[in-house]
């Protein structure tokens, strides 16, 4: 890949970090539009960062003169008083006219396993959404469709083992039978940057090497961090409750209504070759001492700006 100037959104967060990382690994040249210019970072000043200011289209556009690709890993795990599904799909809409008035050549953006218009999930529908706003504004452009993340600054398997660790008992929504494919986010990171140099319109599902139904999932964690409990089935809306209890003990939102639907949906598997390569179960054996120890906010992490994220 010849050198030449890169955006990715989010640089100082978590996967696009390991996309900025990549490139500037390759020797590209890298900067960010990020909301958390003052977040600690690994960068030591090579990525230079740019307002993601969604209330002014020309100053996007401005940030992005010169740039060949645009990486978009910005999106909102849930609708709170702070931040909504629907927001973010109109930012992001901007986001694409802003690209396209800069004449960014490619944008590889990170949607979601199983997006469709008509899901009644806001997330899933918000996800197709933006794919149908990508393909319309001409750009040339790859999607990647993962399921579940996983790594160093995890939220979800790092809670999972977070609860093991504390709960006698772990309660799983119904049967736990439906299915996750976990990718490591720098299996996502070599993923998105390969695509960057191609100019031909591709949407790829984005999956690592293991499947596991969620009981599996949670079963394996607890057997390798040495903390193996009894994994009970219970009511989705039980389970609900457990989570919103735990949540308000913690400070956060553990899990929601809609998450719990897209789960049970089987929405986070799919029938396609892995793209990942990066084994969860190796990962947590490699992590088993951290793992868990220490919670992970997503809440904490979108008020506070400055905060760097933790490695578990």
């Amino acid at each position: 890949m010849t050198s030449t100037l890169h955006a990715v959104t989010g640089a100082f967060g978590y996967s696009g970090k390991y996309i900025a990382r990549r490139l500037l690994d390759q020797g590209q040249r890298v900067i960010t539009l990020t909301n958390s210019h003052g977040r600690d970072n690994s960068f030591a000043g090579r990525v230079q960062a740019h307002p993601l200011c969604f209330d002014d289209a020309d100053q996007l556009a401005r940030s992005l003169q010169g740039v060949t690709v645009l990486f978009n890993t910005y999106w909102v795990r849930f609708n709170h008083r702070l931040f909504k599904h629907r927001d973010a799909v109109h930012n992001t809409e901007v986001l694409f006219a802003a690209a396209k008035k800069a004449g960014v050549e490619r944008i590889v953006h990170v949607s979601i396993t199983n997006p469709s218009l008509d899901s009644p999930l806001e997330y899933f529908a918000g996800k197709a959404r933006l794919e149908e706003s990508l393909r319309a504004t001409g750009i040339s452009h790859a999607i990647l469709r993962p399921t579940v993340l996983f790594g160093k600054e995890d939220i979800l398997i790092n809670n999972i083992a977070w609860a093991l660790r504390r709960l006698p008992v772990f309660g799983v929504f119904g049967k736990g039978e439906y299915r996750l494919q976990p990718i490591h986010v720098d299996d996502i990171a070599s993923l998105a940057v390969g695509l960057a140099e191609s100019r031909e319109n591709v949407t790829v599902d984005a999956i690592g090497p293991e499947s596991f139904t969620y009981r599996e999932l949670v079963t394996e964690v607890g057997k390798r961090i040495g903390k193996a409990r009894r994994v009970i089935s219970v009511p989705p809306f039980a389970g609900f409750l457990a989570g919103w209890i735990l949540g308000k003990c913690v400070g956060d939102v553990m899990i929601t209504r809609e998450e719990i639907k897209g789960l049970m949906a089987d929405l986070l598997h799919v029938d396609s070759p892995p793209t990942g390569t990066t084994k969860l179960s190796e990962w947590v054996d490699e992590h088993a001492d951290s793992l868990g120890k220490q919670y992970t906010s997503e809440l904490a992490r979108r008020k506070n700006r400055s905060l760097a994220y933790a490695s578990n």
